[in-house]
């Protein structure tokens, strides 16, 4: 079974996983977990950095869509 998504639907996910993060990095039950000196990843990350790299793939998609608009532009105009 394939999920298709539309990009609008992925970016509007995606946003959504931003937010929720944010949510969760800013309740007060999490500060205190994450500034435990038991609190460890194996790459060192934590959740803003998962906020950061959603924001880095929304921006590419943004990129991708606006290129790709570019060339339909530029396209048309030749023909």
């Amino acid at each position: 079974m394939e999920i298709r998504l539309t990009t609008a639907e992925i970016r509007t996910i995606l946003q959504g996983c931003q937010y929720t993060l944010q949510l969760v990095g800013s309740s007060k039950d999490y500060r205190r977990l994450q500034s435990s000196e038991y609190f460890s990843t194996s790459n060192d990350v934590v959740l803003n950095d998962a906020f950061n790299v959603l924001g880095e793939i929304v921006d590419a998609i943004d990129d991708v869509e606006q290129f790709n608009q570019q060339g339909e532009s530029g396209h048309r105009a030749i023909n």
